[in-house]
């Protein structure tokens, strides 16, 4: 089997202070300001990705259209001045050092969007993990659609608990392959990063190989009948989504398509299996409800009990807070379950939800009147791959992966035009 992940031409930017260029993902910190005016004030006038890309906390400005001509200008002004060393042919091994401490290795190359879909019930290599809201698709087009260079925070899972495949890679490097070093701002740790031989690069691919042989994949994950998931989104569905939207409108005008350097997007592979990665939960909070109408909704829906039977979640409502179970659940987990319930009951119904992070929130807006908090327990890891497997893409806001200062920092570009 063909492996959609392969080497790339990466470009990394020389003379140039890091510190100031590497700047977080555009989805994070998208209710604060002042961590992005904070971030202005560290880069000022130096190069950065900053000046590349177009953090979402703009999405909505009335300048938008001016901020993304600009970004167009600048990377073409970066790659005029020449900016970067292009390494070709390359994958980058990295260690990231989290604000915690731990560090979370992963590997930089290319992926063939040919054999990536974000649809419902794909059965492609690559697959959602969450459900892909399409309307966030548009914004970033925008982005993309002529720029000439790529950047980014796309995080891509594999299943690899013997941890031989990206870890390995420590191994097999030295300081004359280290390629960058340095500290990121605003508490986002530390970051190195080595080139890795073309020994290592096949190496790599021939264990991926491993993990796609169908046979392999089948008695892993006990399924059958089912198309092999290589790997799954971790952070970046959205961005990688966008890519695939600009390949396919690309396919419309340019016959030599499959040649093209959009063809594939760069991306960072990471094990699931790191002991950096962590799963929160993401609880829900219903708003302006008929709470008594909902609790019959629910009750008509699923057999609920108190006993331990079934899928476990916390119920919190004013002067309630109980543990229940579902017994005869739709989904392979909780969340699942009950956000099937909850998409249909607000379709036909007055309310609204939000996504809450924090146990002890959740349960104080929970017991305001009219309101209703439900609680989940983080999902494992382990159940990740077999889940999306049987049920597809998980419903949006079903777990997070670590802090946001923690989330990939854009560093590494490619042309795509």
């Amino acid at each position: 089997m063909s492996i959609p992940f392969k080497k790339a031409n990466i470009l990394i930017p020389k003379n140039v202070d890091m510190h100031k260029w590497s700047v977080v993902a555009c989805d994070q910190y998208t209710s604060e300001p002042a961590y992005w005016n904070e971030v202005k004030q560290i880069v000022g006038d130096s190069p950065s990705t900053l000046n590349l890309t177009l953090p979402e906390i703009y999405l909505e400005e009335a300048d938008v259209e001016e901020r993304i001509k600009r970004i167009n200008q600048n990377m073409k002004e970066y790659l005029d001045k020449d900016l970067f060393t292009e390494y070709k042919d390359s994958m980058i091994y990295l260690e990231r050092t989290q604000s915690d401490g731990k560090v979370r290795e992963g590997l930089i190359g290319i992926v063939d969007l040919e054999d990536y879909s974000y649809e419902k019930g794909s059965q492609t290599l690559i697959r959602a993990t969450e459900k892909t809201v399409l309307e966030r698709i548009p914004p970033r087009v925008k982005v993309r659609e002529n720029a000439l260079l790529e950047l980014p925070h796309i995080m891509i899972l594999i299943d690899d608990e013997e941890k031989t495949i990206i870890e390995s890679l420590k191994n097999e490097v030295t300081d004359e392959d280290k390629v960058y070093d340095f500290e990121l701002m605003q508490n986002g740790g530390h970051i190195k990063g080595y080139r890795i031989s073309d020994e290592s690069a096949d190496k790599v691919i021939t264990k991926l190989e491993s993990l796609a042989d169908k046979d392999n994949f089948e008695k892993k994950y006990d399924v059958s009948d089912k198309g092999v998931l290589l790997f799954a989104m971790g952070d970046g569905n959205h961005s990688l989504a966008t890519a695939k939207a600009c390949y396919e409108k690309l396919k419309e005008t340019d016959p030599d398509y499959l040649n093209s350097p959009a063809r594939y997007a760069l991306v960072e592979l990471v094990n699931l299996h790191s002991s950096a990665l962590e799963f929160e939960a993401i609880h829900r909070v219903l708003f302006d409800v008929d709470v008594e109408d909902l609790l019959n909704e629910l009750n008509k829906y699923y057999q609920i009990n108190e006993e331990g039977r079934g899928q476990r979640f916390e119920l919190v409502y004013k002067d309630y807070d109980k543990v229940l179970y579902i017994e005869n659940p739709k989904s392979n987990i909780p969340v699942g379950s009950i956000q099937m319930f909850l998409d249909e009951y607000l379709a036909n119904h007055k309310g609204k939800i939000d996504y809450i992070h924090g146990e002890d929130v959740t349960k104080e807006l929970g017991s305001k009147d009219n309101n209703i908090g439900i609680i989940f327990d983080a999902m494992s890891k382990n159940d990740l791959f077999k889940t999306v497997i049987l049920d597809g893409a998980l419903p949006r806001k079903t777990f997070s992966m670590g802090h946001s200062q923690d989330k990939r920092f854009y560093l590494e570009s490619r042309k795509i035009k």
